[in-house]
């Protein structure tokens, strides 16, 4: 009898193991969450919203025959427009601590502001004004840089690296 207490036993849990475990548990998602930066992932949203709005402002503008302006907000003029939005994390501009990338010619505007082109038109032959934006999470920031020929390049300033990084 005294064998098959101990089988039982031997089987299961006990309530003080179970305690200890997801305590445990808690101080390991605790650890994770506050270790977890939300700003780079809202970062890689406003790039993929970009560069989504871009690539559908090219395709626009072949199909139709005509311009289309791709701005943050509402763009105003002749043409297509397509608005982009970004999250409440993300933010336009480039702020003053962070450098511009290399081989980038500081535009008194972009100095001042952060923001060198606000609106950027796609011609039907894929053109465009050589322009760049800047967004960021006030850690880190994305620069979207378009050639007058519609080649598009990204960029990332890593705060860990303290440097600009291709994407």
């Amino acid at each position: 009898m005294n064998r098959n207490r101990r089988r039982a036993s031997q089987r299961g849990t006990s309530l003080l193991e179970l305690t200890v475990v997801m305590a445990l548990l808690a101080v390991l998602a605790g650890a994770v969450t506050t270790g977890w930066d939300t700003g780079a992932t809202e970062l890689a949203a406003a790039q993929q919203e970009i560069v989504g709005s871009l690539d559908q402002a090219f395709t626009l503008a072949r199909a139709r025959g005509v311009d289309v302006t791709v701005a943050f907000g509402s763009a105003s003029g002749a043409g297509e427009h397509l608005p982009v939005q970004l999250s409440r994390g993300v933010k336009w501009g480039k702020p003053a601590h962070i450098p511009l990338p290399p081989g980038m010619d500081p535009d008194p505007l972009a100095a001042r502001t952060g923001a060198s082109h606000p609106v950027i038109t796609v011609t039907p032959c894929h053109t465009t004004l050589a322009g760049a934006w800047f967004v960021h999470n006030g850690k880190e920031a994305l620069c979207i840089r378009l050639n007058g020929k519609g080649r598009l390049r990204v960029l990332r300033w890593r705060r860990d690296l303290a440097q600009w990084t291709r994407l």
